[in-house]
């Protein structure tokens, strides 16, 4: 365990504005692998997951472009970023003027990343630890949801539809980022908007993602 996840994540990353949403700002690594590695060696540990929350994926990205440019979707209404990594989209919805933001996350240094990001940007979010998938959609709590980047691996992109289809079916409006993972459910989601979002090659097989935003409808 790391004494100080707060420092380690400062002293492995720089704050930089976010490509595709320059308004933002957030604590990013110059290169996976290193800091992969390094996590690993700090924790004693192997087989840990990659460091989601210190880069800006390419979903996040146009999730929070697309939020930015059209705030009334967000404007006054209760919002949960479901996995939200870095805290871009939160933050995001933050400055496009929700009136609750709250970010979830499993990965302990996601939750102080999306703290000190939250910091440096001049806003407060309500950060939430634990697996929001187990529990039930609760309408009473959210307006809008929001998910970027979540179909990259088959298991968690079946169990997080499952549960954004429950909020929909709830009149929750659900808003999904993608640059076209292998496991998006495309059939089952409305295309609002497309984006050419700047990546790294350290990430993605290219340097520009053609990556939208997508509604999920209750079905």
């Amino acid at each position: 365990m790391i004494a100080d996840p707060a420092a380690f994540i400062r002293a492995n990353t720089r704050l930089l504005p976010v490509p595709h949403a320059p308004e933002i700002r957030l604590h990013l690594a110059d290169e996976a692998t290193a800091l992969w590695e390094k996590t690993e060696e700090e924790l004693g540990a192997l087989g840990l997951p990659p460091p989601y929350w210190a880069f800006a994926w390419a979903g996040g990205q146009a999730l929070a472009r697309h939020i930015l440019d059209r705030p009334a979707i967000v404007r006054g209404k209760r919002v949960l970023d479901f996995a939200s990594g870095s805290g871009l989209v939160a933050i995001a919805a933050m400055q496009a003027g929700a009136s609750r933001v709250a970010a979830t996350e499993i990965d302990g240094f996601a939750l102080t990343a999306i703290e000190i990001n939250a910091v440096a940007n001049g806003i407060v979010l309500e950060i939430l630890s634990g697996d929001v998938l187990e529990r039930p959609v609760d309408p009473a709590a959210w307006d809008v949801v929001l998910a970027g980047d979540v179909c990259y691996e088959r298991p968690m992109a079946e169990r997080v539809i499952l549960w954004l289809e429950a909020a929909a079916a709830a009149g929750i409006e659900v808003l999904l980022g993608d640059p076209g993972r292998s496991y998006l459910p495309k059939h089952r989601l409305e295309r609002l908007a497309e984006y050419s979002v700047p990546t790294t090659r350290a990430l993605e097989d290219a340097e520009i993602k053609r990556t939208s935003v997508w509604a999920l409808r209750a079905r």
